[in-house]
């Protein structure tokens, strides 16, 4: 049952409207029965420092392709496009994923708690991956969430 917040009375869940003085329903968000967007989320997640006004048009039209390959293999940008400073911001975004992934499998040896911590970190690396082929490909020089503020690669 649901409460009116006007008259105080009360009325089956769901219903848009009060059935005593007719004031809206107001459902707490964490109540509302619709679910959640995944593209909003994505979205959300993906707001990010953004770059691409730094980098070269062309550079970035000629080179994307190249640096979707940062995030599989790392080096593959970084020997192929080693002039391209967009290919380059991939490539260190690639390396920085890299170690991160590279920590949460070092993270799985300790017993229990690394059992549990290495799977949501290696979902966590696959999902960072996905978004930062996505900005390469769509010509983005996005940071990643959470890792990309990182610099190694001048």
């Amino acid at each position: 049952m649901t409460t009116c917040t006007k008259c105080n009375a009360q009325f089956e869940d769901g219903l848009q409207h009060c059935t005593s003085c007719g004031a809206p329903s107001q459902v707490a968000p964490s109540q509302s029965a619709e679910p959640a967007d995944f593209s909003a989320k994505l979205n959300e997640l993906n707001n990010t420092p953004d770059s691409t006004a730094e980098f070269d048009a062309a550079d970035i039209e000629k080179n994307k392709v190249i640096a979707v390959f940062a995030y599989v293999i790392f080096l593959i940008p970084l020997l192929a496009a080693k002039d391209s400073p967009f290919a380059k911001f991939h490539t260190n975004q690639g390396l920085v994923l890299f170690i991160a992934g590279l920590i949460s499998s070092v993270v799985s040896v300790i017993p229990v708690i690394g059992w549990i911590l290495a799977p949501i970190g290696a979902i966590i690396v696959s999902v960072f991956a996905i978004i930062g082929i996505i900005n390469a490909f769509g010509g983005k020089a996005k940071e990643l969430p959470l890792i990309g503020k990182f610099r190694i690669l001048k």
